[in-house]
This record gives structure tokens, C-alpha cells and sequence, in this order.
């Protein structure tokens, strides 16, 4: 099995992303990547020693200067990227599995002076026909999903993802 790691046992990659809408319209950010400029929800990779809620709100703030207030998931989703190394070397094919939770929730102020993320070009808000339009632009199809589900009113507590203290707890050595 190709998503099989060193130590035989496959592990996705776990992601959280900030469905915000505001007036009709949803906040998402435009990236560079190797596929050239992207759009995308505010979102990133979980990092250790963080809860689900509490990577989204780090990486709201990496990627638009303000502040953010989970208040519901919106869904939690798989989804796989495959990207052809160069010269076609299967050393150098990805094939990552992403395990991604979306919240909706509020917005909170800017932070004056914060940078955006290395990559960030800007923020955008844009409108949900804007967002399906713009589908080639998507760094993932989940945007598009997201954005759709948070629309159809899918919406569950933030307590049904529980984050144990030995998570909390952990160091981050590996």
C-alpha cells in the first residue's frame, strides 16, 4: 500500500480549517504553491500539543491577522493529493491522505503589525458563487465542500471533539 509508512502503519495528515462567513460572503485566503497561486480557507496542520479548536485559531491568525472564535464544526473530512515528483522519480511522488476538521465561528479583530504566513498573498471575501466559479483556483476540492456544507446549515457542538490533557501535556519531542 503506497500510503504505508517506514514503520508499516499509514497515518493521515491532520488539518483544521476556518469556515468564516460574513454578510453573504466567505473569508479565504490566496496562497502561493508548487501548483502556482491558490485559494483557500484559512487552514494548516494540527502541530503537537494542540487541540483541534485550538490549531484553528492559530492558524486563522497566521493566515489573516485576526482573531477567531470556533463556535461549531462544521464537518470533518478525508480527502487525498497526489503530485508527480520531478522528472517523474516515484521517490519524490506525494500521495497524502488529509484528515481535515472545519469550524465555522466569529471573527474577531485584527491584530495590527501581525504578518501574514510566508506564502499568504492576501485575504479575499468572497461571495458563494465567486467561491463555485473559482473552482480551478481551489488548493483543495474542500473548500468548495466546506463552504457548501457550512451553507446547507451542517453545523455540530465543539464538544464532540474531545482533546485528552496527554495531548496537552505533550512535549513535541519526537
Amino acid at each position: 500500500m503506497s500510503h504505508n509508512t517506514p514503520a508499516g502503519r499509514w497515518k493521515p495528515s491532520v488539518t483544521v480549517a476556518a469556515i468564516i462567513e460574513r454578510d453573504g460572503r466567505y473569508l479565504l485566503i490566496e496562497e502561493h504553491t508548487p501548483e502556482g497561486l491558490r485559494l483557500n480557507n484559512p487552514a494548516g496542520h494540527l502541530d503537537p500539543g494542540e487541540s483541534p479548536a485550538d490549531g484553528v485559531v492559530r492558524e486563522t491568525l497566521e493566515e489573516t491577522a485576526h482573531r477567531f472564535t470556533p463556535t461549531n464544526l462544521v464537518g470533518v473530512y478525508l480527502s487525498r493529493f497526489q503530485r508527480a515528483g520531478k522528472a517523474g522519480a516515484e521517490a519524490g511522488d506525494e500521495d497524502i491522505t488529509y484528515l481535515r476538521f472545519a469550524f465555522c465561528g466569529e471573527l474577531g479583530e485584527s491584530v495590527p503589525g501581525l504578518a501574514l504566513d510566508t506564502g499568504i498573498v492576501r485575504t479575499l471575501w468572497l461571495t458563494p458563487e465567486e467561491i463555485r466559479a473559482s473552482v480551478l483556483r481551489h488548493r483543495s476540492p474542500l473548500v468548495l465542500r466546506c463552504m457548501e456544507d457550512h451553507l446547507a446549515g451542517q453545523r455540530y457542538p465543539l464538544a464532540l471533539i474531545q482533546t485528552d490533557a496527554s495531548v496537552v501535556l505533550f512535549s513535541g519531542a519526537s
